[in-house]
């Protein structure tokens, strides 16, 4: 792919691309890596759960591990519509999302810790000149405030759950993601660590390499599982590439 990449924080319809140019990537495997944000590159969902319990302890509602379970990795509009109908909490959706965003950004307080491997894995990536996306279902205002700790160099392009209107687990926006790289999907690579993102991954026909965070992720043809981001790099990210070719 060759294409001028907008200043830094320019907000675009696809998204906000930070200034980086990059070699194309047509004809090498992968032509591009996507990312999940929450879980795989940094160490969040607890964060995000803590706000969750601590919103609906405000209304008297105290969440269980069952409820965790159903709401680890999916967008924000899916996991509070889900939580308010299983708490029969009296309080609208555009509310609750609101609450939770904020909740959120009161508890990281600046201070997003990374998934061990994170930084080592992005250098990489970098030091190769291979286009990278981050692919989250968080909303906007979440991603941009992750972004000081991840550092927005690290991506081409960045696609929030609250920009398009299907998310994970629809491949929509693994689909957006790799024609805004003028990638492939299928010579994708995806870095996921819940079902739901995989799920969305695989739909758009990318390669997956799984990390399960919170929920454990089931083994499947053309997905390969690891145990920490430790083991990713770019040879294994070319190599699942590769078999799922």
């Amino acid at each position: 792919m060759t294409s001028s990449i907008p200043a830094e924080g320019t907000r675009t319809a696809e998204g906000t691309a930070p200034v980086r140019r990059v070699r194309s990537a047509r004809g090498t495997t992968p032509q591009a890596v996507l990312l999940d944000m929450d879980g795989t590159l940094v160490d969040t969902e607890g964060f995000w759960w803590a706000a969750e319990v601590s919103v609906f302890a405000e209304f008297g509602h105290t969440l269980n591990e069952e409820q965790r379970q159903v709401v680890v990795g999916g967008p924000m509009s899916r996991s509070a519509a889900y939580l308010i109908a299983s708490t029969g909490a009296d309080i609208a959706l555009p509310e609750l999302t609101t609450r939770l965003n904020t909740r959120f950004e009161e508890l990281v307080d600046g201070n997003v810790p990374l998934m061990p491997g994170a930084r080592r894995l992005l250098t990489e990536l970098a030091a190769h000149d291979v286009p990278t996306a981050l692919v989250s279902a968080s909303h906007r205002r979440i991603i941009d405030r992750v972004l000081r700790s991840l550092g927005p160099e690290s991506f081409q392009f960045t696609v929030a759950g609250d920009e398009i209107p299907r998310t994970k687990p629809h491949p929509d926006p693994y689909l957006h993601a790799a024609a805004a790289l003028g990638a492939d999907p299928r010579r994708c690579a995806v870095v996921e660590d819940t079902l739901t993102g995989v799920t969305a991954a695989e739909a758009a026909g990318c390669a997956v390499v799984a990390v399960p965070s919170v929920a454990p992720i089931e083994p499947a043809p053309g997905r390969h599982l690891v145990r920490s981001l430790t083991e990713v790099d770019l040879p294994l990210l070319r190599s699942v590439v590769e078999r799922l070719r």
